[in-house]
């Protein structure tokens, strides 16, 4: 028994017409093709990008059926191809005489229209065009508005031809995926909340639903109702592993980071391994405090995306916060060869060479901070700070005076200044400058004791703050 082969049925058939329209062109008697061969014999034609002979096929088909809608359509689309806009439109201008119910006629002038930069246009014939056409055609027509207003950067009208889709075809998997977007895009989350509830009343297995009712309860800020529509998403479609990275996002938001990991390592084993979500569990890690887990997750999303000196910072942190100053260093000193003037890697650098009571070192690293951020109020407090602990104080007087003049004034600087003048003896000085600061904030007292904890062992000290305390309350 013969297998049927239907690809080798339309070759041959394909074969056969050619033969006939060789024949009709060189002249042979009793030679016919009706309009479907021909328009079969042009999409051949297109279809192999030989726009020449999909013309030449095409006018010859214009000159047995001049009145044929079909064969001006498929001319005006090989025109369209060859950017002969305005000779398009006036071929579909035509075919609109004598058949107004062929879509691709509204998509093809459509596309001209974009082409010659007539956005309005487009979007007049197909508002009207919405009008002639039902069900999978209007679709279509909605699909090719929307993309014009994208061009048009309307995107609330984009949202809207989305929401039409959907309230024509609940299910249509395109819209579902594209009004995900565009509902954050344009914060219309409240709406896309009223329709994705709708259509889960009528489609309740719907996980895109699902997925896009959650997303739009993330982009309230709603992390529990989005958690639970994932949940939902996921119980229909266990494998969505874009459902467990955006829940992943809002546990982490509820700084729920347990459950966050559970969900962005369930991504992992769905999905190709990405930094970003290798990142995101070294950052949940880092706040639960297990700094060693949070460098394994850190150092795999450097081995993806090894220019990235954050990277190498924020396992630099990791050491620091274990008291690690060598290999934070090391760290940093990676870091630094990709970003060497960048602010947060001096500072972190300075603090690390602090602790290991290296002064002049850290002095490097502090000054390179208040040089490319001077506004910056951690670099200037963390130059004076070092100065200070390593007895410069001459030099830590000096730079309090310019962080006031740079920083406007921050109170903050007043009291590093009385601190640094007490340490240097200048007792008279210092009582000044620690009353000025107590004037200005007496609540970042806190900062004057952390530099010098003994000073609270002054009387003088104690008297200045005894009597703030008397007058206002701390």
């Amino acid at each position: 028994m013969k297998e049927n082969n239907p690809h080798r049925e339309d070759r041959e058939q394909i074969h056969e017409l050619l033969k006939q329209y060789e024949n009709l062109k060189n002249g042979h008697k009793h030679s016919f093709i009706d309009e479907e061969a021909f328009e079969k014999i042009i999409g051949y034609f297109q279809e192999k990008e030989n726009l020449a002979k999909a013309m030449e096929a095409a006018e010859l088909a214009a000159d047995q059926y001049p009145y044929s809608a079909l064969l001006l359509i498929k001319k005006a689309d090989i025109l369209i191809a060859n950017r002969k806009y305005k000779e398009a439109l006036t071929i579909l201008e035509q075919a609109e005489i004598f058949d107004g119910t062929d879509i691709n006629l509204y998509i093809l002038k459509t596309d001209a229209y974009l082409a010659l930069d007539k956005q309005d246009k487009a979007v007049e014939l197909l508002e009207e065009a919405l009008n002639l056409f039902e069900g999978e055609e209007k679709i279509e027509l909605l699909f090719e508005l929307a993309d014009v207003y994208d061009d048009y950067e309307d995107f609330d009208k984009l949202f809207d031809c989305l929401k039409m889709v959907l309230e024509d075809d609940p299910n249509n998997e395109e819209a579902l995926y594209k009004i995900c977007f565009w509902t954050d895009f344009t914060g219309r989350n409240e709406e896309g909340i009223r329709l994705h509830q709708q259509i889960i009343d009528e489609f309740p297995y719907n996980e895109l639903a699902w997925f896009n009712l959650a997303a739009a309860y993330q982009g309230l800020k709603l992390y529990e109702k989005a958690i639970d529509a994932y949940q939902y998403a996921i119980t229909i479609e266990e494998k969505f592993d874009y459902a467990y990275r955006n829940m992943g996002d809002a546990y982490i938001r509820l700084r729920k980071y347990k459950e966050a990991i559970e969900a962005l390592e369930r991504v992992n084993e769905l999905a190709k391994p990405e930094d970003v979500i290798y990142e995101a569990i070294g950052y949940c890690y880092d706040k639960m405090k297990n700094f060693a887990q949070a460098r394994f997750y850190y150092r795999k999303a450097s081995h993806l995306r090894p220019d990235d000196s954050r990277l190498f910072y924020k396992i630099a942190c990791t050491y620091f916060n274990e008291g690690q100053w060598e290999a934070s260093l090391k760290q940093l000193d990676a870091a630094l060869r990709i970003h060497r003037q960048q602010p947060e890697y001096n500072l972190l650098a300075g603090e690390c060479k602090v602790q290991q009571g290296l002064y002049k070192d850290a002095i490097q690293f502090l000054s390179m901070v208040v040089q490319t951020k001077p506004k910056h109020t951690a670099g200037w407090e963390a130059l004076i700070r070092c100065l200070f602990t390593g007895g410069y104080y001459e030099e830590a007087i000096e730079q309090t005076d310019t962080a006031l003049g740079i920083t406007g004034g921050k109170p903050v600087f007043y009291f590093y200044k009385s601190a640094v003048l007490f340490a240097d003896g200048k007792t008279k000085e210092a009582i000044l400058q620690l009353e000025k600061a107590m004037e200005k904030s007496p609540k970042l007292l806190k900062k004057f004791v952390e530099l010098n904890p003994a000073i609270l062992q002054n009387q003088l000290v104690v008297d200045v703050i005894a009597r703030f305390k008397r007058n206002k309350s701390i």
